[in-house]
């Protein structure tokens, strides 16, 4: 088929490389967000898939909004079988979706119809499952809600930061993207509606959503910092100003110390939850780079019973 691939970030790049290498279809674009600002200069900087495409000498199309009549213009000229998606950013509008016969499909880091929306991983870690996975599915005008092609299953281990589970998600859903495409290029693979129970939503998660509450139990802390890791970053307060929680792990033996409790040994840093303690192994004070979390300890001079949080 001819494929017109759409995806933005880092995430996209495994299912945009496999097409390509799959040698099967032909990828005749690329549809991606417009250059953003980045880094401490603000330049404007093409998104990892547009970076991708360029080498491999793929048209890139960067429109403002999909809905932008000259980037339709130029989707009917090319003339698309079907366009794969990963994580491009954008709603979609029907004039688009209408364009390529055999639809947009959309590979999806969850279990549908478990967690549509934006954040599905970070939902899952959150949330506690053990498992997870990834869906295509043919996407339409609602939410993630369109029927399922494939699925593929993935465990969620005890330590998993968002981003850890996502990086397995993304190189084992383009096997299952790119086996998607050949299904529905020799008409072996039928889209199967979404069962009307089961549904949950993964909204993205806010700067405020990341604020630890330390009255919580120190598993629920410990889901919030994973899920949070690496964005937006889950954080606390710590004398006025925001500490960023880069990486903890629950204590079970140290349940004395109150919520927001610090505790200061050479070489351990705890905080107190509704239940048992934390221990803080890496944090980020703000404008500066993470450290470890004893050796922030050191430098800040912790007094005996001073607190975290608001």
């Amino acid at each position: 088929m001819k494929l017109v691939f759409a995806g933005t970030p880092e995430v996209a790049v495994p299912a945009l490389d496999a097409l390509i290498a799959s040698g099967r279809h032909e990828v005749a674009a690329v549809v991606t967000r417009p250059d953003a600002p980045a880094g401490r200069g603000r330049r404007l900087v093409a998104s990892p898939v547009a970076e991708r495409a360029e080498e491999a000498g793929i048209e890139v199309l960067k429109p403002a909004r999909p809905r932008d009549e000259d980037f339709l213009a130029r989707l009917r000229e090319i003339a698309p079988d079907c366009c794969p998606v990963v994580a491009y950013g954008a709603l979609l509008p029907k004039a688009a979706l209408d364009i390529p016969a055999k639809g947009w499909v959309n590979l999806h880091f969850s279990l549908l119809p478990a967690w549509r929306g934006a954040a599905p991983v970070q939902h899952a870690v959150m949330s506690g499952d053990e498992v997870t996975g990834a869906s295509t599915f043919l996407i339409e005008e609602g939410l993630d809600s369109g029927p399922v092609y494939g699925v593929l299953t993935e465990e969620v281990r005890p330590t998993d930061t968002s981003g850890d589970l996502l990086t397995r998600l993304a190189f084992a859903g383009s096997g299952l993207l790119a086996a998607t495409m050949d299904g529905i290029e020799d008409g072996t693979l039928h889209a199967v509606p979404q069962p009307a129970d089961g549904i949950t939503l993964a909204p993205k998660i806010t700067v405020e959503d990341a604020q630890v509450q330390w009255s919580a139990p120190a598993l629920r802390v410990d889901r919030v910092i994973r899920a949070c890791t690496p964005a937006p970053g889950a954080w606390t307060l710590f004398r006025g100003e925001r500490l960023k929680l880069v990486q903890a792990t629950p204590a079970v033996d140290r349940s004395e110390l109150a919520p927001g409790e610090l505790s200061v040994g050479k070489n351990n840093v705890f905080v107190g939850t509704g239940s048992h303690a934390v221990e803080l192994l890496w944090v980020q004070p703000q404008g500066k780079k993470p450290m470890r979390a004893a050796d922030w300890a050191r430098g800040v001079r912790i007094v005996p019973g001073e607190l975290v949080g608001s």
